[in-house]
């Protein structure tokens, strides 16, 4: 048994399942060891920022991490904008990155580069395997990094020679222990009780989010003391639908934001940071809070949110909120394609079970609050502002949820940059409806041009479009090995999801806007 044989064997009996590659020569001894050994599945992604974005999206909704494997310095880098997704959305990943045998590196070869430093602007814990001997070791020390609460980005640096160099024992390396959240602090825990009332705002983000039980409990806190309540931050997965209760999101556009939480007087966050501008603008605050707002930390990233609102609830004696029901959305019928009509299209066309990926950007902006009233469903969005995570992410939910249908609200611009990521979701057969809105252009870049105080010119806007050529979305995706039909009526539209969700392998919609 060579160095990544141990390694990959002592990943699978420690419990990971999947490995997502674009490896490289300096891999191949891994390529020939998930070969050799049958231990993992194996999905290949045409780009890094695919497997990267795809380990995430499987993470989120398997609840425990991929492997990924990447060659060298450059391959990581490519990686890198959706490593930064995941790294804000606290997901648990464990990178494998090849790098040249140890004799080679001083000859500074075309693809030698500094592998750990590059590592380091995405990853939270960082390692460079020294023997074959200690590999397996150092493999379960990445896992327990990445697996502890919160989730963490690991990455793991093996020299090639290492992964081929023969091991003397057979057995796996025991799973090291992940680190487990810190405790609630009851003055904490004190203080956010008696600031709730009419004034308070609970900005809730990362597990809270995820647990229909804790919002139902928040929700019960909120109706008892009149406590407004946000989902804040990036918004790694919610559950949502008939029978749990909704959070509103903290608005995206800053003036939006800014009137969403004028007033309040004190804002208690739960896995939350104090909401922040994505950018600076010129006479605009970053800091969303009023600035007389007091904020109390009753939970941490590194705490348990659902616990802190469970004692929360004990302490101020509110029980969960029944099961919230309502009439499902109306599906349109033939009209134009405007923002009302594509939101109530799309909300109405999500089957139960769902997984939603949003990365809708300025389209269908309707369609996440009109779906709060329809099936249950999973709601997964870009968390860390690098556009290019929509296709890989439901890419990667797709593989850790076979049986569940998965519908990615997809902006045209943003698709681009990793559209060969629906090649994957041929290759692996995979049920996946992606819904490009073809606006032709960067709308949301052009909003921002003027948000700056720009008085932009022909020249300036001409740079946001993409209507020169028109880009034909349905035969890319068949050059990718993906049926697609384009659709202009926003009945069509509805129709069409519905049909293709309730069909196996993957399918593009191009709806023109």
């Amino acid at each position: 048994m060579n160095g990544a044989e141990s390694l990959l064997r002592s990943l699978h009996s420690a419990g990971v399942e999947v490995c997502f590659a674009n490896p490289g020569t300096s891999e191949m001894q891994f390529v020939d060891a998930l070969d050799r050994t049958g231990l993992m599945r194996c999905v290949l992604g045409l780009f890094e920022g695919v497997v990267s974005g795809a380990a995430d999206g499987y993470a989120r909704m398997a609840g425990k991490p991929a492997a990924t494997l990447l060659h060298l310095a450059p391959g990581l880098a490519n990686a890198g904008a959706n490593l930064h997704n995941a790294r804000k959305a606290r997901t648990p990943m464990l990178n494998i990155v090849g790098d040249h045998a140890r004799r080679h590196l001083r000859y500074d070869a075309p693809l030698t580069a500094d592998v750990p430093g590059t590592a380091a602007a995405f990853s939270d814990w960082v390692r460079t395997v020294q023997s074959s001997e200690t590999i397996a070791g150092d493999a379960m020390d990445a896992l327990a990094a990445a697996w502890g609460h919160p989730g963490q980005i690991s990455t793991l640096i093996v020299p090639a020679d290492i992964g081929w160099e023969p091991v003397a024992g057979v057995e796996p390396a025991e799973r090291a222990k992940a680190r487990a959240p810190r405790g609630i602090d009851d003055d904490m825990l004190r203080r956010a009780a008696s600031s709730l009332g009419p004034d308070a705002v609970i900005l809730c983000g990362g597990n809270v989010l995820e647990s229909p039980d804790a919002m139902a409990r928040l929700a019960g806190i909120a109706a008892k003391t009149d406590t407004r309540l946000f989902a804040s931050g990036p918004l790694r997965r919610m559950e949502r639908g008939n029978g749990r209760h909704d959070l509103p999101r903290v608005p995206y556009p800053v003036d939006d934001a800014l009137a969403a939480l004028s007033g309040f007087r004190r804002a208690i966050l739960i896995e939350a940071l104090p909401p922040v501008a994505f950018f600076a603008y010129p006479d605009r605050p970053s800091l969303l809070l009023p600035e007389d707002c007091e904020t109390v930390p009753l939970a941490d990233f590194d705490q348990d949110g659902p616990a802190a609102i469970e004692a929360l609830a004990d302490l101020v004696g509110t029980k969960p909120a029944p099961p919230r029901n309502s009439d499902p959305c109306e599906p349109p019928q033939a009209g134009p394609m405007d923002d009302a009509h594509v939101s109530a299209a799309i909300a109405a066309a999500l089957p139960e079970d769902a997984i939603v990926v949003d990365e809708r950007l300025t389209s269908a902006t309707r369609a996440m609050p009109l779906s709060a009233e329809g099936p249950p469903i999973s709601w997964l969005a870009i968390t860390g502002g690098a556009i290019g995570i929509g296709v890989p992410l439901a890419t990667g939910a797709g593989v850790a949820c076979p049986d569940r249908p998965v519908v990615a609200l997809q902006a045209d611009g943003s698709s681009l940059y990793t559209i060969q990521a629906l090649w994957s979701q041929a290759r692996e057969g995979l049920n996946v409806t992606t819904v490009i809105f073809a606006n032709r252009g960067y709308q949301i870049l052009k909003q921002e041009l003027f948000k700056v105080g720009q008085n932009p010119g022909p020249g300036a806007l001409d740079m946001l479009e993409l209507d020169r050529p028109v880009m034909d979305f349905v035969s890319i995706a068949k050059g990718f090995g993906v049926p697609g039909k384009q659709v202009s009526c926003p009945a069509e539209l509805y129709h069409t999801i519905r049909t293709a969700a309730a069909e196996p392998g993957p399918f593009l919609i191009e709806a023109v806007l």
